[in-house]
Protein backbone atom coordinates (compact mmCIF):
# COMPACT_ATOMS: atom_id res chain seq x y z
CA UNK A 1 0.00 0.00 0.00
CA UNK A 2 2.65 2.66 1.13
CA UNK A 3 5.85 2.57 -0.51
CA UNK A 4 9.21 4.70 0.19
CA UNK A 5 12.41 4.52 -2.24
CA UNK A 6 15.24 5.86 -1.33
CA UNK A 7 18.00 7.02 -3.93
CA UNK A 8 21.31 9.14 -4.38
CA UNK A 9 23.75 7.48 -1.65
CA UNK A 10 27.46 6.63 -3.52
CA UNK A 11 30.92 7.03 -2.49
CA UNK A 12 32.19 10.56 -1.57
CA UNK A 13 34.94 12.46 -0.24
CA UNK A 14 34.67 13.77 3.43
CA UNK A 15 33.99 17.15 3.44
CA UNK A 16 31.74 16.56 0.22
CA UNK A 17 27.98 17.04 -0.09
CA UNK A 18 25.11 14.87 -0.86
CA UNK A 19 21.36 14.74 -1.38
CA UNK A 20 19.23 11.63 -0.62
CA UNK A 21 15.63 11.62 -2.00
CA UNK A 22 13.09 9.37 -0.82
CA UNK A 23 9.99 9.13 -2.95
CA UNK A 24 6.45 8.06 -1.68
CA UNK A 25 3.67 6.16 -3.28
CA UNK A 26 0.51 5.18 -2.00
CA UNK A 27 -0.97 7.56 0.06
CA UNK A 28 0.24 11.46 -0.68
CA UNK A 29 3.41 12.45 0.78
CA UNK A 30 0.94 15.24 2.54
CA UNK A 31 -0.72 12.50 4.64
CA UNK A 32 2.71 11.72 6.55
CA UNK A 33 5.49 12.87 8.76
CA UNK A 34 8.89 11.76 7.33
CA UNK A 35 11.92 10.77 9.17
CA UNK A 36 15.51 9.50 8.13
CA UNK A 37 17.52 7.51 10.13
CA UNK A 38 20.81 5.46 9.63
CA UNK A 39 22.22 2.66 9.94
CA UNK A 40 26.39 2.02 10.41
CA UNK A 41 28.14 -1.44 9.47
CA UNK A 42 28.18 -3.23 12.68
CA UNK A 43 26.06 -0.66 14.88
CA UNK A 44 21.89 0.06 15.58
CA UNK A 45 19.79 2.09 13.47
CA UNK A 46 19.99 5.62 14.59
CA UNK A 47 18.08 8.73 14.57
CA UNK A 48 18.68 11.68 11.84
CA UNK A 49 16.49 14.04 11.31
CA UNK A 50 12.38 13.98 10.84
CA UNK A 51 10.24 16.65 9.18
CA UNK A 52 6.31 17.19 10.15
CA UNK A 53 3.55 17.87 7.79
CA UNK A 54 3.59 21.13 8.33
CA UNK A 55 7.27 21.29 7.41
CA UNK A 56 8.72 21.94 11.46
CA UNK A 57 12.26 19.83 12.00
CA UNK A 58 14.33 17.98 13.85
CA UNK A 59 18.09 16.67 13.91
CA UNK A 60 20.43 14.55 15.72
CA UNK A 61 23.11 16.61 17.58
CA UNK A 62 25.77 14.73 15.19
CA UNK A 63 23.97 16.01 12.36
CA UNK A 64 23.14 19.26 13.14
CA UNK A 65 24.33 22.06 11.22
CA UNK A 66 24.88 19.80 8.43
CA UNK A 67 22.30 17.99 7.72
CA UNK A 68 18.39 19.58 6.05
CA UNK A 69 15.86 17.89 5.80
CA UNK A 70 12.84 19.08 3.34
CA UNK A 71 9.78 17.79 1.65
CA UNK A 72 8.51 18.83 -1.54
CA UNK A 73 4.59 17.46 -1.32
CA UNK A 74 3.50 18.22 -5.00
CA UNK A 75 6.15 15.57 -5.82
CA UNK A 76 5.99 13.38 -2.92
CA UNK A 77 9.57 13.35 -2.17
CA UNK A 78 11.29 14.25 0.60
CA UNK A 79 15.25 14.88 0.95
CA UNK A 80 18.22 14.84 3.06
CA UNK A 81 21.07 17.37 2.35
CA UNK A 82 24.26 16.45 3.76
CA UNK A 83 27.01 18.77 4.14
CA UNK A 84 30.29 18.42 5.35
CA UNK A 85 30.31 14.39 5.09
CA UNK A 86 32.55 12.88 7.63
CA UNK A 87 33.48 9.40 7.50
CA UNK A 88 31.45 8.68 10.57
CA UNK A 89 28.42 9.39 8.83
CA UNK A 90 29.18 6.39 6.83
CA UNK A 91 25.57 4.22 7.24
CA UNK A 92 22.82 2.82 5.18
CA UNK A 93 20.24 5.37 5.31
CA UNK A 94 16.88 5.01 5.65
CA UNK A 95 13.40 7.21 4.82
CA UNK A 96 10.23 6.59 7.25
CA UNK A 97 7.03 7.79 7.59
CA UNK A 98 4.37 7.98 9.53
CA UNK A 99 0.54 8.93 10.33
CA UNK A 100 1.33 10.27 13.41
CA UNK A 101 3.28 13.30 14.41
CA UNK A 102 7.45 12.77 13.66
CA UNK A 103 9.65 12.11 16.71
CA UNK A 104 13.13 10.65 16.54
CA UNK A 105 11.71 6.86 17.88
CA UNK A 106 11.94 4.29 14.44
CA UNK A 107 9.05 2.34 16.41
CA UNK A 108 7.24 5.38 15.35
CA UNK A 109 7.10 4.93 11.81
CA UNK A 110 5.18 1.91 9.99
CA UNK A 111 6.76 2.59 6.47
CA UNK A 112 10.06 2.17 5.58
CA UNK A 113 12.17 2.15 2.38
CA UNK A 114 14.70 -0.43 2.03
CA UNK A 115 17.93 1.97 2.52
CA UNK A 116 20.85 3.73 0.29
CA UNK A 117 24.30 3.40 0.81
CA UNK A 118 26.33 6.74 1.62
CA UNK A 119 30.23 5.82 1.88
CA UNK A 120 32.01 8.60 3.05
CA UNK A 121 36.11 8.47 2.56
CA UNK A 122 38.72 10.15 4.56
Amino acid sequence: QVQLVESGGRLVQAGGSLRLSCVVSGPPLSRFAMGWFRQPPGQEREFVATIGRGGFTSYSGLVKGRFTISRDDDKNTAYLEMNSLKSEDTALYYCAATFASADSRSSTYDYWGRGTQVTVSS
